[in-house]
């Protein structure tokens, strides 16, 4: 079974270390999973989100970048 958040981030973002806490402790809570994607990895990655990372997607649709809303990621959650 795949993951239904996708969280993109890179490395050393400090907006993303906020975001990866938000996520993972909503998917803990909720028995979902999550991915992480290092956008470094991928040059199309990069040029796709840029700045605006982190971006995070549920069930494939971008959800939130920048900031993760934890009532928001619950509610697209089912939750």
């Amino acid at each position: 079974m795949s993951a239904r958040v996708t969280l993109y981030s890179r490395p050393g973002c400090h907006l993303c270390d906020d975001a990866r806490a938000v996520v993972a402790a909503v998917c803990d809570d909720l028995g979902e999973t999550f991915e992480e994607v290092d956008i470094t990895t991928d040059p199309d990655l990069e040029d796709r989100f840029g700045e605006e990372i982190p971006v995070t997607f549920v069930d494939g649709r971008q959800h939130d970048f920048w900031r993760v809303d934890e009532r928001r990621l619950r509610a697209a959650l089912g939750a």
